[in-house]
């Protein structure tokens, strides 16, 4: 308990020594590998914590690509062997830098797989592998429809989470939600575009349960003046 009590200490210090930035980069890291783990123990992340919790996956699409780019990092690594050879310091660093690249191309794909979107009975928890992690409370979510796009320019109150460039649902929220990019920045959203393996049954449960949650007080007078 003493040791413990020792170390927050010089944990606070450190994340407040370092800057905003450095610290995601940080975490996003160790995201990474302890998705490796987890992809490698058939677990999954957030998921089967609640009653009436359903897992959408999203990475199917990018794993031909990330596979490949694998691929290529093995080649380089090979390749870099060989030119230095005669250099075994150089050799060394190029190594450990070449093991990791591949570990980390790994483990990007690992984290979409063990970080599917999650459908709750209350919210839809939206992920982007590592990248971006965002809950939506389904009492703000307005409307959700099927749209398949491939480009995705950036605009105010829009935010893409596009797998292999590509993005399959809209989801228009009556409120915005605040959204946590890659490196700490924040900014409010209220249309988000994301991507799933199977994106007609994400819509149709997402329907399902927009349709089953109770009518606002405000539904209650439109209906009455009706």
């Amino acid at each position: 308990m003493r040791d413990r009590k020792a170390h927050t200490p010089c944990l606070e210090s450190l994340k407040t020594a370092l800057p905003t930035p450095a610290r995601k980069l940080i975490g996003h890291e160790v995201r990474i590998l302890v998705s490796l783990v987890m992809w490698v123990t058939r677990r999954r992340h957030g998921v089967g914590g609640a009653a009436g919790e359903r897992a959408f996956g999203h990475a199917r699409d990018q794993a031909p690509i990330m596979y490949g780019l694998t691929f290529v990092c093995v080649v380089e690594a090979f390749g870099m062997a060989v030119l230095l050879r005669n250099h075994p310091t150089a050799h060394a660093v190029m190594l450990i830098i070449d093991v990791y690249s591949v570990i980390l191309m790994i483990g990007i794909h690992a984290a979409s797989v063990t970080r599917p979107h999650v459908l709750s009975p209350d919210a839809l928890r939206v992920r982007q592998g590592a990248h971006r992690d965002l809950r939506i409370p389904l009492a703000l979510v307005d409307a959700v429809r099927a749209e398949r796009l491939f480009t995705h320019e950036a605009a105010d109150g829009v935010l893409d989470l596009p797998v292999a460039s590509t993005t399959s649902l809209t989801l228009e929220l009556t409120e915005p939600v605040t959204a946590v990019g890659f490196l700490g920045k924040r900014r409010e959203v209220k249309r988000i575009r994301l991507h799933a393996d199977e994106p007609t049954q994400l819509l149709t449960a997402l329907k399902e349960q927009l349709a089953a949650r109770p009518a606002s007080p405000e539904d209650h007078r439109h209906a009455g003046a009706n």
